[in-house]
């Protein structure tokens, strides 16, 4: 035997043959590797696509509101930002109401992703399906209105906070702009097009010193890039609208709180600091005058939102062509009744038992306003939009959610 294979590899056709296996083995080997790599972002590494995941979309998305002669149909809603503050809500109180309802969410570190997925679990009890992907993702967009025929996108997905543009600005130029020119493209080509309600915010009156707020206000001197790429998103919007034939209604939303809030958001670290007893930052605008802001109820903003998707009025545009003038509107979500950061702080004080350690400076140049004050005559004349929680109110009910959410022994009066 020893002899045998010992001629075999002496044969020089034999080397030759065992050669050329080695170097089909590498160049094998190095394809595979290569293509692997090239296309993992796009096949491999997708959270998303195949039967059972397009099941789930269309499961999602159908409406269940029962059928009674005359009522109007339920209406199938892509809700970006799903996993968000306010997409969260939005998505479970459509679901609620027998809507069909499918999210999206990047899931991105910009606060604790926990608290997110916490809000995906919510929702996953209740029937949503939360895609995970990116509003940039060109592919994603398309197969989901590919899938399905959505009558309405409520574009809730954004880069929030002011003070944090100062650290990474091309995130809000990813998020504002690209990523909404990303969905209004998807909605011109979809067909049928839906109609568009997006969130646009306080911010854009900037420098504005008219009060209280009014959409006729100018609002082309925005104090922060967050408010700048917001103004920007309300341009494009626009811009749609008048070439697309995209029904576009844009939202100002004004300092939104309550149960499942953002962390970056005052009254929300304030909460955690206090408990914590660490100090917290109380700013003061020129001339020690205190800053006021009107604070929103999460409830109020929900109700809202679901008026505007139910008055939008539908897209004009087939094929990405524009066959008719479409709706546009912008509308002012506030509360209407500012109230000033010392007077929220005692509040919380008061609801958490727990005295505040406080440090009051001077408000810093990076993109604040020292009071912000809604009129909302339009929506309430518009959309029936009228707010009924108080601070107080609003207050307690984020307090009582906070300590049970994150363990805490006690419960408020």
């Amino acid at each position: 035997m020893s002899r045998h294979l010992h001629r075999c590899f002496a044969s020089t056709g034999t080397m030759f043959l065992w050669a050329l296996f080695l170097v089909a083995m590498t160049a094998t080997y190095l394809s595979v590797h290569s293509f692997v790599d090239s296309t993992s972002p796009r096949y491999f590494a997708a959270s998303w696509g195949g039967l059972h995941w397009e099941r789930q979309i269309r499961a999602s998305a159908s409406p269940r509101r029962r059928s009674a002669p005359g009522a109007p149909a339920g209406l199938s809603v892509l809700v970006t930002g799903a996993a968000g503050f306010v997409g969260a809500h939005c998505s479970l109180a459509l679901r609620k109401r027998g809507d069909g309802v499918v999210g999206i969410d990047s899931f991105n570190s910009y606060y604790d992703p926990s608290l997110k997925k916490a809000r995906r679990a919510l929702l996953g009890s209740h029937g949503v399906f939360v895609v995970e992907g990116d509003i940039n993702d060109g592919r994603l967009l398309a197969k989901l209105f590919d899938v399905v025929p959505f009558t309405h996108v409520l574009h809730l997905a954004a880069q929030a906070g002011v003070r944090y543009a100062m650290e990474n600005p091309a995130s809000y130029v990813h998020s504002n702009v690209a990523g909404l020119v990303s969905l209004l493209e998807a909605c011109k080509d979809a067909d049928p097009q839906p109609a568009v309600v997006w969130a646009s915010s306080s911010s854009v009156y900037g420098l504005n010193d008219r009060v209280p707020f009014s959409e006729a206000h100018r609002t082309d001197h925005p104090a922060s890039l967050y408010a700048a790429t917001k103004k920007a998103g309300e341009e494009i919007a626009h811009t749609y609208n008048h070439i697309y034939g995209l029904s576009v209604t844009g939202l100002r939303f004004f300092t939104v709180y309550g149960p499942w809030g953002r962390p970056d958001m005052a009254y929300f670290s304030f909460t955690r600091n206090i408990l914590q007893g660490k100090p917290i930052t109380v700013y003061r605008g020129r001339d020690h005058v205190d800053l006021a802001r009107d604070f929103t109820y999460i409830d109020d903003i929900v109700l809202g939102c679901l008026a505007s998707l139910d008055t939008a009025g539908r897209s004009t545009g087939t094929g990405g062509k524009k066959r008719g003038p479409a709706p546009y509107r912008i509308f002012n979500l506030g509360n209407t009744s500012p109230v000033t950061v010392p007077t929220m702080v005692s509040i919380l004080e008061r609801y958490l038992r727990v005295k505040a350690k406080k440090s009051v400076v001077e408000m810093p140049g990076n993109g604040d306003v020292p009071y912000t004050h809604a009129n909302i005559s339009l929506a309430r004349e518009q959309l029936g939009y009228k707010p009924t929680t108080s601070l107080e109110v609003g207050l307690k009910k984020f307090v009582r959610w906070y300590l049970n959410y994150y363990g805490y022994k006690y419960t408020t009066g």
